[in-house]
């Protein structure tokens, strides 16, 4: 079984996990790391996720990707929180952060910058528009490497 599958597998044994403890599933991935595979769950819930809400979510879920069994090998279960930079995945990721501040990075160069950081004003299914406090601009959703919320120090 491929990587996409194991994912769709596990995302499916899961989300219904994930929806009764009262969090939101925001990523899982099932990568190889030197001799070592891991099964990698992101986790959230409105004010954060702790620790033991990680430790909980782990127990749940381990019991029931064991006993359905989509991953033959071994590996190793980590459950964390995506982080304050994590990555926009989906719709909602973009509508939580309207008229917030974003960091895009770009797979080719706009305007001589693949760097954009600047409010979010509006996005939908083909493009987002951000204002940099000079201009709107206006960005293929294609040509986005990767958003997030813009980090400030």
């Amino acid at each position: 079984m491929n990587k996409k599958e194991v994912e769709k597998q596990v995302y499916n044994i899961i989300y219904p996990i994930s929806q009764e403890m009262d969090f939101e599933l925001v990523d899982l991935e099932y990568v190889k790391e030197g001799p070592y595979k891991y099964l990698r769950v992101f986790i959230d819930k409105p004010g954060g996720v702790s620790i033991d809400d990680c430790q909980n979510f782990s127990k749940n879920i381990s019991e029931k990707v064991d006993e359905q069994d989509p991953i033959k090998e071994n590996y190793f279960l980590e459950v964390s929180s995506p982080g304050i930079d994590r990555p926009f995945k989906d719709d909602k990721d973009f509508k939580r952060a309207l008229n917030k501040e974003v960091e895009v990075n770009l797979y080719k160069k706009i305007n001589n910058s693949k760097t954009f950081v600047g409010e979010l004003i509006d996005f939908d299914e083909n493009i987002i528009i951000i204002n940099n406090n000079k201009e709107d601009i206006k960005i293929n959703r294609t040509d986005i490497a990767k958003i997030n919320i813009a980090i400030k120090f």
